[in-house]
């Protein structure tokens, strides 16, 4: 028959093609699509490499990025860093060799985890040039370095070794990576410079050192000598795991009982939550895992699910932290002059697929940011900037679906980017960030993700708002305040020279005027001691005694020192009460204390609120939250009524000036 004879040579012609031969021919979904692009992610992937390697041995790094350009299109990357180093026998496979890697099985917080990386930027730049990629490692054990020149073989998916030697580099540890490609030199908005900026912002503790092909050497400071904590590798969660991987873990488990299975191999589930499943699951918890059929994996996946379960642990993660993400936003952004720091926020730690993630968010607002365009959003995952794909992106998705009119930013129909004078920072950690694709440049609009992005975006913008409303409450009250103090006593001694009585004591009208409670606040700062010195002063410029409770949150982590007076509460996640029982009329009560350790830019603004008191009273500080966890969502709608209030029956106090000025 003709039909078996075309199957023969249809058979004939297949056969298996090695990953990297797939690459190879497929470069774009590795990040190679364009001239542009492939320069840059060729400094991305060995920076993360070398931020990698730095974690893993508890090494501050210090990376060295050069671009040489050696023709019209052809440039060498030299990615140098000072990491633990590369022992002799596995330098030519982490280098050429695809899939090969230590993290894929891992389930903690990596940059890279999928073996891909500095190997396919070695098979791009062979691809391009021809030429081989140089290495150089060292160890600390090792007094010269092991330097190696190779080609990746494609077909094999190995490393073949054109050259090696041993050279004294005065390195005590770290690699070095030479690589030659072909690509397009850009200094716009997607570079290599922007990469790096970005990087060093939410990798404080990394000294960054780039020289291009002209210009001057550009250096980015570490902001901080605290090393990232140390991620673990926990098992997978059971809420959000598929049927499918449940199913392959069974029967793979040593486990001789189901609820032994549970129990060992998945997070957050102890003997007793381990029966309650089976229980659930209508199985015996003694039943072999191995021996279960479909429908009863069915009946424990559906248990799985709906079991109460702790959140999974945090040590898996390695989030920046509130504390971090303002100090690498000040560091690299404080040129452009922001007026406002958002206090940034890292939501708890939620799970999708099984998958332990947590979202963190920032906000700079102001100064020399332009206002009539677009928000910029800067976009992360697991400390890496994203610079491509960003309307594929969930991070900016879920940026976009925020009503930003509610948190003073103009919005034309409630959805989209935002235009005002701001910068978001979204940065997504997780032990599997589901990307997009290879070239790890957008992240997947998993639902447990965009949910988690949305709550953390809107309480982000309810902190913008918050600092918006009071500067332009205070801005009023102060105006309001100075007008009164200069005007009334000018119409007080011109009206005691008519009547040729004495000028009057003007307190009690002053704060029959003003009918408010002012909070301002004095920041001292000792360089040489690292101490901050906070005085916080509460006028009570109202015609009557006030009782009130004052309340601060500070940074996590940072105890006050030398409290004055002795507040009612302080709790160890930063949040201090005092209890004022009485401010006179026209009287003040003050409060200070000392945080110590902190660097000058950490520590600018307090987070004040005030309770027992109506807040439409107090000038400087916000209403307390209901659940003391800044959620306040509940008192936004109060804020307007009392800014309307202040409207009605308001005195022309420039019309009186002049007035006064003309007789």
């Amino acid at each position: 028959m003709p039909s078996i004879s075309i199957a023969e040579e249809l058979a004939k012609k297949q056969r298996e093609i090695s990953i990297s031969e797939f690459f190879e021919r497929n470069k774009q979904i590795l990040g190679y699509d364009s001239a542009t692009k492939a320069l840059l992610t060729a400094v991305k992937e060995g920076v993360d490499n070398s931020l990698d390697a730095g974690a893993d041995a508890d090494i501050l790094p210090d990376i060295l990025v050069e671009v040489r350009k050696i023709d019209k299109d052809e440039f060498v990357v030299v990615v140098e860093d000072n990491g633990p180093g590369i022992v002799k026998k596995e330098v030519a496979n982490v280098f050429g060799r695809l899939l090969y890697g230590s993290r894929f099985f891992s389930r903690a917080q990596r940059r890279g985890q999928q073996g891909l990386g500095i190997s396919g930027a070695v098979m791009y730049g062979q691809i391009t040039t021809g030429k081989p990629t140089k290495i150089r490692s060292k160890v600390a054990e090792q007094d010269v370095a092991y330097e190696i020149e190779l080609i990746l073989d494609t077909k094999k998916n190995r490393p073949n070794v054109v050259e090696e030697d041993f050279v004294v580099w005065e390195r005590a540890h770290g690699t070095r990576v030479e690589i030659p490609l072909k690509g397009r030199y850009n200094a716009g908005k997607q570079s290599i410079p922007e990469y790096l900026k970005a990087t060093a912002i939410v990798n404080p503790h990394a000294r960054i050192t780039y020289r291009p092909p002209e210009g001057e050497e550009i250096v980015f400071e570490r902001a901080t000598e605290d090393l990232p904590p140390k991620t673990k590798e926990i098992p997978p969660h059971p809420h959000g795991i598929e049927l499918g991987t449940l199913m392959a873990m069974m029967k793979e488990t040593k486990s001789y009982k189901l609820a032994a299975f549970l129990e060992e191999e998945f997070v957050r589930v102890s003997s007793r939550v381990a029966k309650e499943i089976c229980d659930a699951a209508g199985l015996d918890p003694d039943k072999k895992p191995k021996s279960l059929v479909l429908e009863e994996a069915k009946a424990l996946h559906d248990a799985m699910q709906s079991a109460k379960l702790m959140s999974p642990p945090t040590d898996c993660l390695s989030p920046i932290g509130e504390r971090l993400i303002k100090r690498g936003l000040k560091n690299v952004l404080g040129n452009l002059r922001p007026e406002f720091y958002a206090p940034p926020l890292t939501r708890d730690p939620a799970v999708y697929s099984g998958n332990p993630f947590q979202v963190e968010v920032g906000i700079v607002y102001g100064g020399d940011l332009p206002p009539d365009q677009p928000i910029e959003v800067l976009r992360f995952a697991n400390r890496v900037p994203l610079l491509y794909q960003a309307g594929g992106c969930a991070l900016t998705q879920a940026v976009a679906n925020v009503d930003w009119r509610r948190y003073g930013l103009e919005q034309r129909g409630g959805s989209g980017l935002p235009f005002g004078p701001a910068i978001v920072l979204v940065h997504l950690c997780s032990t599997k960030v589901p990307y997009t694709s290879e070239s790890k440049e957008a992240v997947a609009t998993a639902d447990e993700i965009m949910t988690e992005l949305d709550l953390a975006l809107k309480e982000a913008g309810r902190r913008l708002k918050t600092h918006l409303t009071k500067k332009a409450h205070r801005a009023k009250t102060k105006e309001k305040f100075e007008i009164v103090q200069l005007i009334l006593p000018r119409i007080a001694d011109k009206s005691a020279k008519i009547v040729n009585k004495k000028v009057p004591v003007l307190d009690a009208t002053i704060t029959k005027i003003m009918g408010v409670v002012w909070v301002d606040e004095d920041i001292a700062y000792d360089k040489k001691a690292k101490r901050h010195t906070v005085t916080l002063n509460v006028h009570n410029f109202t015609a009557a005694g006030k009782k009130l409770n004052l309340h601060l949150l500070l940074p996590r982590g940072i105890q006050p020192k030398s409290i004055e007076p002795k507040p009612a509460e302080v709790r160890d996640d930063g949040k201090i009460t005092w209890e004022l029982k009485r401010i006179d009329s026209v009287a003040k009560a003050s409060i200070s204390f000392v945080l110590e350790g902190l660097d000058e830019a950490e520590y600018d603004e307090s987070d004040i609120y005030v309770s027992g008191i109506n807040p439409g009273l107090v000038i400087g500080a916000e209403p307390l939250p209901g659940d003391w966890e800044l959620n306040y969502a509940e008192f936004e709608g109060e804020e307007a009524p009392a800014a309307e209030a202040e409207e009605e029956g308001e005195i022309d106090y420039d019309e009186t000036e002049e007035a006064l000025d003309d007789e």
